[in-house]
C-alpha cells in the first residue's frame, strides 16, 4: 500500500501541474481574460521564439557524444512509421468518407510533444531529461509533417499537388528543426556561449511550457467536444491508449527503463498536436474533425498520460 501512494504521489509531481495550467487556461478564456488574439500572437511566439530557445539551449549545454542515443531515434521514427502503415489500412475499414481518413490517421499518430511532451519531461526528468528530448523531438517533427502530408494526400488526391510544397518549406524553415540543427556544432564543438546570451536565452525558455500550456487550454473548444464522431473517438483511442501502449510496451521489451522508458512513453502518449488542425484546413480537410480529435485528446490525455506514469512507477520501471 506504501508504493500505491508513493507512485501516485509521483505521478500526480508530474502530470497535475502541467494539465492545472492547461485547464487554467480554459477558465482564463471563459471569463476572457485571454482572447483569440492573444493565443494567436503568444503561440507564434512560442513556436518561432521561445520554444526554439529552450531547444536549442538543452542540447548546446549537452556533450552529444555521451547523450546521443541513436537507436532511441531509430526506434521513434520506426514505431511511428509502423503506426502510420497501420492507421492506413485501419482507416480504410472504420472510416466511410474516404475525405476524413487522412484526417483520423494525423490526429491519430501525430503528438504534441513541444509543448505538453517537453512539459511532463521537465517535471519528471528536470534538466537531466531535457536534452534527449529536444533531440527526439527535432527527429519527430520531420516525420510527422512528411506523414501527415501524405495521409492528407492520399484522401484528397486533389490536394496532393498544392499540399506537398508548403509543407516541404515549412520543414526546411521550421523554427524547432532549425534549432537542433544550430545546436548540434555548438555542442560537438564545445562552443561556450557569452554569459549574457545564455542568461537572456533563460530567461526567454522559462516562459515557453506555461505560456504554450495555457494557450492550449484556451484554444479548447467545448463545442467540438460535444460535436465528436465515430472518427473523432477513434482517432482519439489510437493516440491516447492503443498506440501508446504497444510502442511503450516495445521499448521496455527491448531492454529500456528509467529516463529513456519514461520519455519515450511521455512522447507516445501525448495529446493530438493543434498543428494538425491547421494542417487539415490548410489543405482543405474537415477541419472540424480535426479539432475534435484535437479536443477530445487534450482533455482525455489528463487521465490516461496520468495512468500511464502511474504504473511505470508503481512498477518501478522509471
Amino acid at each position: 500500500m506504501d508504493n500505491f501512494f508513493l507512485s501516485l504521489s509521483a505521478t500526480l509531481q508530474v502530470t497535475a501541474p502541467v494539465f492545472i495550467i492547461v485547464f487554467l487556461g480554459v477558465i482564463f478564456r471563459r471569463i476572457n481574460w485571454l482572447d483569440d488574439h492573444f493565443v494567436k500572437i503568444a503561440s507564434a511566439l512560442v513556436f518561432r521564439v521561445t520554444l526554439p530557445t529552450l531547444v536549442f539551449l538543452n542540447i548546446s549545454k549537452t556533450d552529444l557524444r555521451e547523450s546521443l542515443d541513436v537507436e532511441v531515434l531509430l526506434y521513434a521514427s520506426a514505431v511511428t512509421l509502423i503506426g502510420f502503415l497501420f492507421l492506413l489500412w485501419l482507416a480504410r475499414q472504420i472510416i466511410r468518407e474516404k475525405a476524413d481518413r487522412g484526417v483520423f490517421i494525423q490526429g491519430a499518430f501525430r503528438g504534441n510533444q513541444g509543448v505538453i511532451g517537453m512539459a511532463l519531461v521537465a517535471n519528471q526528468f528536470g534538466e537531466a531529461g531535457m536534452p534527449m528530448a529536444s533531440i527526439l523531438l527535432g527527429c519527430l517533427i520531420i516525420i510527422y509533417n512528411i506523414l501527415s502530408v501524405i495521409a492528407l494526400s492520399m484522401s484528397m488526391p486533389g490536394r496532393a499537388e498544392a499540399g506537398w510544397r508548403p509543407i516541404l518549406l515549412d520543414i526546411v524553415k521550421n523554427p524547432l528543426i532549425l534549432s537542433v540543427v544550430a545546436a548540434i556544432p555548438v555542442s560537438l564543438l564545445n562552443i561556450e556561449l557569452p554569459q549574457v546570451v545564455l542568461k537572456t536565452g533563460e530567461y526567454f525558455s522559462g516562459v515557453t511550457l506555461p505560456l504554450a500550456l495555457l494557450c492550449i487550454g484556451a484554444s479548447l473548444s467545448l463545442k467540438a467536444l460535444r460535436a465528436s464522431s465515430v472518427a473523432s473517438w477513434s482517432a482519439t483511442v489510437m493516440k491516447l491508449a492503443i498506440l501508446p501502449v504497444i510502442m511503450t510496451f516495445g521499448a521496455w521489451a527491448l531492454g529500456w527503463t528509467g529516463q529513456t522508458l519514461g520519455i519515450l512513453f511521455l512522447y507516445f502518449a501525448s495529446p493530438t498536436a493543434a498543428g494538425s488542425f491547421v494542417m487539415v484546413k490548410a489543405m482543405g480537410g474537415n477541419d472540424k474533425l480535426a479539432a475534435n480529435i484535437v479536443a477530445l485528446t487534450t482533455v482525455g490525455a489528463t487521465l490516461t498520460i496520468t495512468f500511464g506514469v502511474f504504473i511505470l512507477h508503481w512498477l518501478q520501471l522509471v
